[in-house]
């Protein structure tokens, strides 16, 4: 938060400062490694030494010399770092290596609070030091393929990763061919989406923080199924937050290529309460559906009405990562179908594919989903090395958004498996009472923070 906004924005509480400063102080240690260590995240480095070099190799040498297994994960999120954690310590016998493009890992969740600036960036910023801690070896690579009849994943740079058991944690890639003038450039550049933390989250604060007071922001939500479910409301009711303390005259339009959305009356009630008549929702019934963008302009061609705005905040379409459509791994839609039991590919047994780039059941597309599969994942895995049969699964996810600084809401699900697919638990779960007083609504935003430091210290320590 800048000095100007702590200025004028109600200050959190002690338990999220104190939060912050927990993150912030692991950013600065973070920050001192990457500076010394610059050239172990060369490429040249990967084949030898991997992502923390020595490090990496401590762990690699630590493991058995003829291991019980290899076991590769491709993805350093929320689901790909618990189930690399989990598996070693299922079975300290079993090789795990995490292979993550970056250095480090920066958490969607919150990071709307980045673009309202309730917090920074660095306080989402994760290193891996504590997964090679465990014995896991971290390698910086980008994947660019995976031969399943070989069980060997390739990086950009040539080197080839062999595997027993392969767990994919891929997340999401933008498709922009739906909407005419829209690319990855365009993203990067003018109309950022800032669906994946980092970059471009810092490029939409600083675009709400040039617009002129009585300016319109335009977030553009897209269809069924896409990371993330409340997300984009959420990130209207963050946006408002700070307009309303410096930009009151803004107007926030959301379009909507859906008709409904989740915890839609929660959010609606919430919107009216804190920010009246700033926040608008377009549904697709009533012209919501974009079909075009001029980046130049900042104009929205609708399938009813064009919509001008200072700023656009355009959330593309979304299928299951590049790496998983080229392996072979999806269906027709582009998502990937797996045992809902084991998380196995239907396609190829020996890979398991968690997180938002599976077909799931029941569950949503959230960072806490991936992680609950994550660790099902692991055990089915470990399992299956040993020879026994998969443990009975158990899933969960809770979804916290913050729409003011003391007015948080939920939604959270049971899930259990039933005749092979996620199903939700009746009677478990729910979203946050419609009629819930302010100080319930204060706890869920202290639960949110909380959430957050467990779930996070849960993958990366």
């Amino acid at each position: 938060m800048s000095t100007s906004d702590r200025a004028t924005t109600k200050p959190r509480n002690t338990t999220i400062s104190s939060a912050s400063a927990r993150s912030k102080a692991a950013d600065t240690s973070r920050r001192r490694f990457l500076g010394t260590g610059a050239a172990v995240l060369t490429t040249a480095t990967l084949g030898a030494g991997g992502w923390l070099g020595a490090a990496s190799r401590a762990a690699a040498q630590a493991a058995p010399s003829a291991p019980k297994a290899r076991v590769v994960v491709v993805g350093g999120g929320y689901g790909g770092a618990i189930a690399a954690k989990y598996l070693k310590l299922a079975d300290p016998d079993i090789r795990v290596t995490l292979i993550e493009r970056s250095p480090y890992y920066v958490s969607c969740p919150l990071s709307n609070e980045v673009i309202s600036g309730e917090r920074d960036i660095d306080s989402l910023t994760f290193d891996y030091r504590g997964l090679t801690r465990r014995g896991v070896a971290v390698m910086q690579d980008e994947i660019v393929a995976v031969d399943p009849e070989a069980h060997y994943v390739r990086g950009a740079g040539g080197a080839r990763y062999n595997y027993d058991k392969l767990i994919l944690a891929p997340g999401v890639s933008f498709d922009y061919d739906p909407i005419d003038g829209m690319s990855e450039a365009v993203a990067e550049s003018t109309i950022p989406h800032a669906w994946k933390a980092g970059a471009q989250t810092l490029l939409l604060r600083r675009q709400l923080q040039a617009m002129p007071d009585g300016g319109v922001v335009a977030i553009v939500a897209p269809p069924n199924p896409f990371r993330c479910p409340p997300g984009p409301y959420e990130r209207a009711a963050q946006m408002a937050l700070y307009f309303k303390h410096h930009k009151p005259k803004a107007k926030i339009l959301i379009l909507d290529a859906k008709d409904a959305f989740s915890k839609q009356a929660l959010f609606q009630a919430g919107w009216q309460e804190h920010y009246g008549d700033m926040i608008e929702w377009v549904p697709g019934a009533a012209g919501g559906i974009i079909e075009a963008v001029d980046p130049k302009t900042r104009t929205l061609t609708g399938l009813v009405e064009d919509f001008q705005a200072d700023v656009v905040n355009l959330i593309p379409h979304q299928r299951a990562a590049k790496l998983a459509v080229d392996a072979g791994l999806t269906d027709a839609a582009g998502w990937c179908p797996v045992d809902q039991q084991t998380f196995a590919s239907e396609q190829a047994p020996d890979i398991h594919v968690i997180g938002d780039a599976a077909i799931a059941g029941a569950m949503p597309k959230s960072g806490y989903a991936a992680n609950s599969q994550g660790k099902v994942c692991a055990a089915a895995v470990a399992a299956a090395i040993n020879g026994e049969p998969p443990p009975a699964p158990s899933y969960v996810n809770t979804c916290y958004s913050i729409l003011a600084h003391d007015h948080g809401i939920s939604v959270a699900g049971v899930y259990e498996l039933k005749d092979g697919n996620i199903v939700s638990v009746p009677g478990a779960g729910g979203l946050s009472p419609v009629d819930a007083d302010a100080r319930t609504r204060a706890m869920e935003v202290e639960y949110a923070i909380g959430w957050f430091r467990n779930i996070t210290a849960d993958m990366f320590t």
